[in-house]
């Protein structure tokens, strides 16, 4: 073998070796690019894993703390509410006081309004026999106007008249009472009808007008 040829053969074997090299050198690049991206995404999902939970995390805490704020103005705004329903009734209550006043001290005022609450009484009651039971000082007013309370009641609801009968006890004198009281048999259930109770009634009347509630048992 001449020096040509073994020339030939050393630039060959330069040539494979070489070629080795760079696929080895490519091969190389190309897995380390490829761990390098799943590297990379794996990273990425990592971290946007991360930023997500910590969204969620603050969406949470603003949710919470818009619920807090909604109940404290749900709470404030149903105070104020009540408030103003206080002050209403308060108002309404030493309005019919001074009114009620008014009508003790005007005899025909105050024998409409008695007749009124005997009639209302009948009313409530629905009996054929009742004990009607009054202030010693109102009995004469109220003999006066029994037969006409009888007559409205059974015109108002097409029932015989019924029978009233004024009870010997009496209700305690003003101030710490100021109504009519009755009784009827056979349970002598009382039904106590003082003017500051009939206030009260068409108080809750009223309030059950404005805002859609009755307090009023029936």
């Amino acid at each position: 073998m001449n020096d040509g040829d073994v020339s030939k053969q050393i630039q060959q074997m330069v040539r494979f070796i070489r070629q080795e090299a760079e696929e080895k050198a490519n091969e190389i690049s190309v897995s380390a690019e490829e761990e390098f991206n799943i590297e990379k995404l794996q990273i990425v999902e990592a971290e946007r894993r991360k930023i997500k939970q910590e969204y969620e995390r603050k969406a949470k805490q603003v949710e919470i703390r818009k619920k807090i704020e909604y109940s404290m103005q749900l709470n404030a705004s149903r105070i104020k509410v009540l408030q103003g329903q206080e002050e209403l009734v308060n108002s309404i209550k030493e309005s019919a006081r001074k009114e009620l006043q008014r009508l003790g001290t005007d005899k025909r005022g105050y024998k409409n309004l008695v007749k009124a609450l005997v009639v209302q009484s009948l009313v409530r009651l629905r009996e054929p026999s009742v004990l009607l039971r009054c202030r010693e000082v109102d009995r004469k007013l109220v003999e006066t106007i029994i037969d006409e309370a009888k007559r409205e009641y059974a015109e108002k609801f097409n029932v015989p008249p019924p029978k009233i009968v004024i009870d010997s006890v009496y209700l305690p004198p003003p101030p710490p009472a100021n109504g009519d009281e009755f009784a009827h048999q056979p349970y002598w259930y009382l039904l106590n009808h003082m003017l500051i109770e009939v206030c009260i009634y068409i108080i809750c009347i009223a309030l059950a007008y404005l805002y859609g509630t009755c307090c009023v048992e029936q």
